[in-house]
């Protein structure tokens, strides 16, 4: 046993020796080479701005596209180098121009992966680097468009919502063009049947913003349907408010003044309890207003279970029978429940496999929610007393709004950059890919089956954008 003992002592002493005279070359080589590297001063006052976007503008990122990494607010004649790993991307190192502007392009893998990819962006004279990050989205095929009835009609110029109401049989549709000061912007009443338009309103004047600046006047974007009170309620994001309107001829009932609502996105009405209730986006609240009285009643702030995270309300989604109030988190990936009934939150829970939630719907037979995630391309399916996502679907890229129609058991998902409403069953499989190019921004149910999908256009010339379409499955 001594022999062993002393051979293996002797095996582990030369051993540590290799060790040290190995690590010690390794120590001498690594200080040689940092020798070499110019540790001048990094860029203190670093204001480059970069985006990583398919080449054909407009388009999403797929597997095997031309790709366009363009930057501005970089110092003139800086070395601009971005790389995947060790792998540098184009043509090399590039040069900033006199504006201190570049662009760059190369052509992705034909089998890259899809998802979002982390690119190394350095600079030299002087020295910054940080990460840019490159979505792929996946490319899901049309399908299906044989299983359904589409009928669809041009509307207005910058759709954005479409709400249904049940009583009078109309569908209420808003739309709003370009940035603030918007000075284009209606409502417009649409018969469901022919989709033509049945009457139509520009909203007021808003007042001047900041610095005596234009208004413009206030834009309509969220909607939905008060049929207890004969009235229609939108968001005027821009403004941070909310306004009501009648149902029979589109004149304003209330204007609310600036601010009661920051970023007000969407707009639920509870009318078994005469509430209505608007997100007010990149904070954590949802702002209630009574129907009544037209007046503010309170607002329901939702924290998030992620430490150190704040809770960045997106959209809603009310289910009347259970008297629970969905709501996404686009900071956090969460889906919060609220309990109508006293105003308190019941949960919060995390959405795997989730990146950028902003959509929700919710089957109430099968307790299932639905989150449409513009990050991440897919729909997640959660069980909602578990809290376990139970499927995780691609959908396409930039999936934005999903409604849930019981009558067919079935989601409908717009995903804005592939231009498609994707029709998803409760237990995650794809039953048709429909196109709704060139942005499918939202869709709503009728109750009855049918299903109203919005799109919009890229320009005035677009003859394919701002249009309503009703899919209605074929029996």
């Amino acid at each position: 046993m001594h022999g062993i003992s002393s051979s293996v002592s002797r095996n582990r002493s030369a051993a540590g020796l290799r060790f040290i005279i190995a690590a010690g070359a390794l120590a001498l080589s690594l200080g040689t080479a940092l020798a070499q590297v110019a540790f001048d001063a990094p860029d203190a006052d670093f204001q480059g701005r970069v985006r990583a976007t398919a080449a054909e503008q407009g388009k999403p990122v797929y597997s095997g596209s031309e790709i366009k990494i363009s930057g501005q607010d970089f110092k003139p004649g800086q070395s601009v180098t971005i790389q995947r790993g060790t792998q540098t991307l184009g043509d090399g190192a590039i040069t900033t121009d006199q504006e201190g502007k570049f662009e760059a392009t190369f052509k992705l893998p034909e089998d890259a992966a899809v998802g979002t990819h982390p690119l190394v962006l350095t600079t030299a004279a002087p020295y910054h680097a940080e990460i840019v990050e490159l979505k792929v989205s996946p490319q899901v095929p049309l399908s299906g468009e044989d299983k359904f009835e589409v009928k669809d009609n041009k509307l207005v110029p910058g759709l954005y919502q479409s709400a249904y109401s049940a009583k009078n049989d109309a569908v209420f549709v808003t739309s709003a063009v370009g940035r603030p000061p918007v000075k284009a912007s209606e409502l417009v009443k649409v018969n469901p049947e022919t989709l033509e338009i049945a009457a139509q309103v520009t909203p007021a004047e808003a007042p001047a913003r900041d610095e005596g600046k234009e208004g413009g006047v206030f834009a309509v974007y969220g909607v939905a349907v008060d049929d207890s009170n004969d009235t229609v309620w939108v968001t005027n994001t821009r403004q941070n408010t909310v306004a009501v309107y009648k149902q029979s001829d589109l004149s304003l009932v209330k204007q609310f003044e600036p601010g009661v609502a920051p970023h007000a996105r969407d707009v639920v009405l509870d009318e078994k309890n005469g509430k209505a209730y608007v997100t007010a986006t990149g904070t954590p609240n949802v702002v209630v207003f009574d129907t009544k009285t037209l007046e503010q009643a309170a607002t329901i702030e939702i924290k998030s279970d992620k430490r150190g995270e704040n809770f960045s309300v997106g959209s809603l989604k009310l289910d009347a029978d259970s008297g629970k109030l969905f709501t996404v988190s686009l900071s956090t990936d969460e889906v919060a429940i609220v309990d109508v009934a006293s105003g308190e939150v019941d949960k919060v829970i995390p959405i795997k496999g989730s990146r950028g939630s902003i959509g929700v719907a919710y089957d109430g037979e099968t307790k299932r929610i639905f989150v449409a995630s513009q990050g991440s391309d897919n729909l997640l399916i959660v069980d909602a007393d578990s809290g376990e996502t139970l499927h995780n679907v691609p959908v396409g890229a930039g999936a934005l709004n999903v409604a849930f129609d019981p009558v067919n058991d079935l989601a409908y998902v717009s995903s804005r950059g592939a231009g498609t409403v994707t029709v998803v069953d409760p237990d995650g499989n794809i039953v048709a890919n429909l196109e709704n190019a060139p942005f499918a921004n939202h869709v709503a149910i009728d109750g009855k089956g049918d299903v109203f999908a919005i799109n919009k256009s890229t320009g005035p010339e677009d003859a394919a954008g701002d249009r309503i379409s009703k899919l209605t499955p074929k029996q």
